[in-house]
């Protein structure tokens, strides 16, 4: 007795796991309980057809009915789908040869195996349809934002909960660097991308895509939303600064003014979402060059020689505009070659009286390591003036030389054209 209200138990326990199963509809629940008690069946009885099986997902339980066929005693060929007439009458005294008898059948009474059997096919069928329904939530929803609460944070990501307690995923790499998160928090980010590999969804976040940015500005900015203005590149570093280039049709609007606000009213929120990362707002033009002097602000750009087979653009300032150009650790000028997505170098621009005389650097060989000389020649580079006329910041990067080896040859090249002045 003990042990058959142990298995009556499990089974209960079973149903109710699977009524609580997040993410799965009626119908589809009512539709896999039965198909997994079918199956057990046929493996017992070698059929099922001649059963029926009625979930009660409401009341949380199941009942099943066997089938069979009233036969004259010693007629019975088949057990499963035949009753003798002598057993029927012991359930009613009425029944007759030929009739249908229908019958309880208490579950729990196959035992231990076909109960496990039972729970493993359910346990198999709530994982396959939980993956099934996250996956088909998520699947075509990347760049869209979502607001979900930290759950756990980790040193390689942050584990977080949407509103139906699926478990998203926002790693490090995509989180801005001055983020910092605790359990409850709720979170905004775009929806990255969905992975299914062997049908186990992970559902990435991303706080760093250009993405992220773009649908903030949809929401808080009508204008965009509406479509009076759009959006036509976006730059990022993220958690530092971001370049946007907007375009409206409309003449009566301006793009820029109306995506930042009187006084920065509509930007700020973005701004304190992404941790007071700023945001320059420039407006979009299809013709490259005005579109790179706008990308370079706030330098004034004095010419621009385009290569638009391979990209690049040379860029002359005037010796004071080029470090507004280049911007705190080359970032204004990085953030413009992605926005216009043109390799961009900027120049000094100078008299032309001070351009007449010029040297080759290979002659400064005697003062300059050789490798320095090729390391400057390898950028383009291949006389003094250019080397001086070019941004202290670019020969850095570009050649990748020291700060000590750079502000060296400068010295030493300045030297000569001061001695010839002299």
């Amino acid at each position: 007795m003990a042990k058959k209200k142990t298995e009556t138990l499990s089974l209960i326990d079973t149903f109710s796991d699977f009524k609580e199963t997040k993410n799965i509809d009626r119908t589809t629940m009512v539709g896999v309980l039965e198909e997994s008690f079918r199956s057990v069946i046929a493996k017992l009885f070698g059929s099922d057809e001649n059963f029926d099986v009625i979930v009660n997902p409401d009341k949380g339980d199941f009942e099943i009915y066997r089938n069979r066929e009233v036969v004259a005693d010693g007629e019975v060929t088949q057990s499963n789908k035949q009753i003798p007439l002598s057993e029927a009458r012991e359930i009613d005294p009425d029944y007759e040869v030929g009739e249908e008898v229908s019958e309880t059948i208490d579950f729990a009474k196959f035992g231990r195996r076909a109960i496990l059997t039972l729970r493993q096919t359910l346990a198999s069928k709530i994982l396959e349809l939980e993956h099934d329904s996250l996956y088909n939530k998520y699947k075509d929803r990347v760049g869209e934002i979502i607001a979900a609460e930290v759950y756990q944070t980790w040193k390689s990501e942050t584990l977080l909960m949407d509103d139906e307690n699926n478990e998203l995923l926002l790693p490090k790499s995509q989180q801005i660097p001055r983020d910092f998160f605790h359990k409850g928090d709720t979170v905004r980010a775009v929806i990255d991308r969905v992975d299914n590999a062997n049908g186990n969804p992970k559902i990435y976040l991303s706080r760093t895509s250009p993405a992220f940015l773009q649908r903030l500005l949809e929401a808080e900015i009508p204008e965009i939303s509406d479509g009076l203005i759009t959006l036509r590149r976006i730059a990022r570093i993220p958690g530092e600064r971001a370049k946007i280039a907007v375009e409206s049709y409309d003449d009566r609007i301006d793009p820029v003014g109306a995506c930042v606000g009187v006084k920065g009213s509509r930007i700020h929120s973005i701004v304190r979402e992404l941790n007071n990362e700023s945001i320059d707002v420039i407006n979009y033009s299809s013709n490259t060059s005005i579109f790179i002097q706008r990308a370079l602000s706030p330098a004034t750009v004095s010419s621009i020689t385009l290569n638009e087979e391979e990209r690049k653009a040379e860029v002359y300032l005037q010796p004071e505009e080029v470090s507004l150009a280049i911007g705190k650790g080359g970032m204004n000028i990085k953030l413009a070659s992605m926005l216009t997505e043109y390799t961009i170098d900027v120049f000094r621009e100078v008299d032309a009286a001070s351009q007449t005389e010029d040297i080759y650097l290979d002659e400064f060989s005697d003062e300059i390591d050789q490798w320095v000389i090729d390391a400057i020649k390898g950028i383009g580079l291949d006389t003094a003036r250019d080397v001086l006329n070019a941004p202290r910041e670019m020969l850095i990067e570009k050649a990748d030389l020291e700060e000590d080896t750079v502000d060296e040859v400068l010295r030493i090249l300045q030297a000569e054209f001061e001695d010839e002045e002299k």
